[in-house]
């Protein structure tokens, strides 16, 4: 993609998502995640009521007599943006793929998390750590991440789920309100997953195309692997093979679903020919 191709498209997509963010998801960004976290205000004298967890021993030595620690709603957040960059993000049987559709989702939740002044981090993802962009304030920091989710090409094409979650929870110490965007056609990463969400506050955004959830009746053709590049030759009239397609695709979801949901965090499901705006407005008014 040349410069001014580049430039033309993060302009197409700044216009349409921060209109979304300023008009729709602000507000509800904005009740659904602010004043999760806390943060150490300052010590007081101990007032009857105060729970006894947050008196200052220390403080409380140096004077001979109980003081408590004050806490408050921590006024700055710091959202994190995982993308899958694997090969099969770019599948698409409608007008758009579905790395498409991720750029749209995050540069959403981007700009609605610079509209209350957050700082937004990136970690693009296959089977390792592809990019990694250190969360930061500003619309030109934004217009940057949307820039490498528009143009990034991956070394490689597999995926490995647990490796960003990994990655996520040795380089964000403080919580973070965190997005991973894949179509989570994988697994073993349910325990990786348990320990990241433990310290952060995770929601999983699975994006897919309708014609992968089962196999057509097309006869026998060839098709690519898109994380391999292993070409296959399918008999697709076979009721069996279709069957083992479904349910491979079925049992991949319902890890999917049941492993964040486990940890606590948060489902979205998206297909690419429906309005993300719908799915981000309902996820967001059900969490507030």
């Amino acid at each position: 993609m040349d410069t001014k191709e580049l430039l033309r498209k993060v302009r197409k997509i700044e216009i349409k998502t921060r209109r979304l963010s300023d008009h729709i998801f602000g507000g509800e960004y904005h009740s659904t995640f602010k004043g999760r976290g806390m943060t150490f205000s300052e010590v007081r004298q101990y007032q009857f009521g105060d729970d006894v967890r947050n008196i200052d021993w220390n403080v409380t030595a140096r004077y001979n007599e109980p003081f408590v620690k004050v806490f408050e709603e921590e006024r700055e957040l710091t959202m994190m943006l995982i993308a899958d960059v694997s090969g099969s993000q770019f599948f698409g049987t409608t007008a758009q793929f579905k790395n498409e559709i991720i750029t749209e989702i995050a540069a959403t939740l981007a700009f609605s998390a610079l509209q209350n002044n957050d700082k937004i981090g990136l970690i693009l993802f296959s089977d390792k750590i592809e990019l990694y962009i250190p969360p930061k304030k500003g619309k030109s920091h934004v217009l940057r991440i949307i820039r490498e989710l528009l143009e990034f090409e991956s070394e490689s094409k597999k995926t490995d789920i647990a490796e960003a979650l990994k990655f996520l929870s040795n380089v964000m110490k403080k919580k973070a309100i965190v997005f991973v965007l894949s179509d989570f056609m994988a697994e073993d990463y349910d325990h990786t997953l348990k320990i990241a969400g433990k310290k952060h506050d995770i929601t999983g955004i699975r994006v897919y195309d309708k014609h992968e959830e089962s196999l057509p009746n097309l006869g026998i053709i060839s098709v690519e692997d898109e994380e391999t590049g292993e070409l296959l030759t399918v008999n697709t009239q076979s009721g069996k093979v279709r069957n083992t397609y479904a349910t491979y695709h079925r049992e991949r979801v319902g890890y999917f679903q049941n492993a964040f949901t486990r940890s606590g965090a948060g489902v979205l499901h998206n297909r690419i020919d429906e309005s993300y705006v719908k799915k981000l407005l309902g996820y967001f008014k059900r969490r507030a």
